[in-house]
């Protein structure tokens, strides 16, 4: 309780009164209102013979159980969404479970390939699912991120006791500030605490510091890394004659050249290292996301040549990010981005452009990023970077280290892991 009431604070300050009575009433329909459908009340048969059909397909050779609050239709296209479809496409049905707050499947809904979308809150659909689920005689597994709230350990135990692989996914630091709270949920503690203790779980880890943590509990067993990566064939599709919102367009009417950053604006991003960069007037900084906490507004105040463009979709946010000059993570060094495998700078890697970041443990492995120790040298990389902007032999760097983390090798390395 006192773990939500931490969260319910945070949303507040993050955003304000009104906002937070919207956010909260959906969460109420989402998770209380939603556990209930007239539909499956009143015609159970139908939803039992949709999930028959389902599983007893021959298109798949092992059920994933994606467990989660994050959803699929949210504005930031991740890790979730990524490893799902590539599973999918890989022989693995993925029933990947939805928030109604954002997507809308009140029941259950095929998507691609071996992929649905599942309301798992729904009570009586998902007795009707696990039941099916009993009948089919393939190996099974529920799969969960380590910073989610979703599962607690008993309901793991339960799968588990039930035949279930447990994937536990361990994506970033354990921390309070990246579950949005201000001590760490004991939920998220539990279950870092169960993976770390028993080697039948499937760990996968995807930076080195995680992994040592892993190696340190259990040793290597049950475990892989797998790293975030980019859907390269996705940024290689650049609208050239895309209509950009008026702000962006007012922007490139500056002439200068923009360093671009896209993302959550949280707690771990350097805002004096940003405001910096602003102040030497030779860029302009333009940061797509959402904020994440309330450290942006702390920080940023109407900062000359600083342009806050807010969140934009997945879909079409890789055509901003192509016209501008200089793709950067301008990150503080810290336990959290000590140990995160940042999405963003792979897909930087299939745009084409210069990368600028800060001393970040897994920008070290690749050799496309320039990285900056202070802020005097992140200002000297973005200079060095214009003059890559048109270097052959950098840009088929770039290409060679997209190509090489293209999610399908990510998702893979997991199907070896539990095959």
């Amino acid at each position: 309780m006192k773990d939500k009431f931490s969260k319910l604070v945070n949303v507040y300050k993050k955003y304000g009164f009104i906002g937070f009575c919207k956010k909260l009433y959906a969460y109420i329909v989402a998770n209380y209102f939603n556990k209930i459908s007239f539909a499956v009340f009143f015609n159970p048969k139908k939803y039992r013979k949709q999930f028959s059909e389902i599983l007893n397909s021959d298109k798949f050779d092992r059920i994933v159980l994606w467990r989660s609050s994050f959803g699929y239709n949210v504005p930031l296209f991740q890790r979730p969404q990524h490893i799902a479809n590539n599973l999918s496409k890989n022989r693995c049905l993925v029933l990947y479970e939805v928030t109604t707050m954002t997507d809308k499947v009140k029941t259950v809904k095929y998507f691609s390939n071996n992929l649905y979308l599942v309301n798992y809150n729904n009570i009586l659909l998902n007795k009707i699912l696990m039941s099916e689920l009993e009948k089919i005689d393939k190996p099974k597994f529920v799969q969960l991120y380590s910073t989610d709230w979703k599962l607690s350990v008993e309901n793991i135990k339960e799968y588990m006791a039930k035949g279930y692989g447990f994937i536990y996914e361990f994506i970033d630091d354990i921390s309070p500030e990246l579950a949005g709270t201000k001590d760490l949920p004991k939920n998220i503690a539990d279950k870092y605490e169960f993976a770390m203790s028993n080697k039948d779980v499937f760990v996968v880890v995807t930076a080195d510091l995680l992994k040592q943590d892993v190696i340190n509990h259990r040793g290597e067993t049950n475990m892989v890394m797998s790293s975030n990566g980019v859907d390269y064939s996705f940024f290689e599709d650049i609208d050239g004659g895309f209509d950009f919102m008026p702000e962006f367009k007012a922007v490139l009417e500056k002439g200068k050249p923009i360093m671009c950053y896209y993302g959550a604006l949280a707690k771990w991003f350097d805002y004096d290292l940003v405001k910096k960069i602003a102040k030497t007037g030779r860029y302009s900084v333009v940061l797509f996301g959402i904020k994440y906490d309330e450290s942006f507004d702390e920080n940023m105040k109407d900062e000359e040549n600083v342009y806050f463009l807010g969140p934009v979709d997945y879909k079409i946010l890789k055509n901003y990010a192509a016209r501008c000059d200089i793709l950067t993570i301008p990150f503080l060094i810290n336990d959290i981005t000590k140990a995160t495998s940042p999405v963003k700078l792979f897909e930087y890697m299939a745009l084409h452009k210069p990368i600028v970041t800060t001393d970040m443990n897994e920008c070290r492995k690749y050799e496309s990023v320039l990285r900056a120790t202070n802020a005097d040298d992140f200002i000297a990389k973005l200079d060095y970077a214009m003059e890559l902007k048109n270097d052959e032999k950098y840009m088929t760097l770039l290409d060679k280290e997209a190509r090489e983390n293209d999610w399908s090798m990510k998702a893979k390395a997991i199907i070896d892991l539990i095959s």
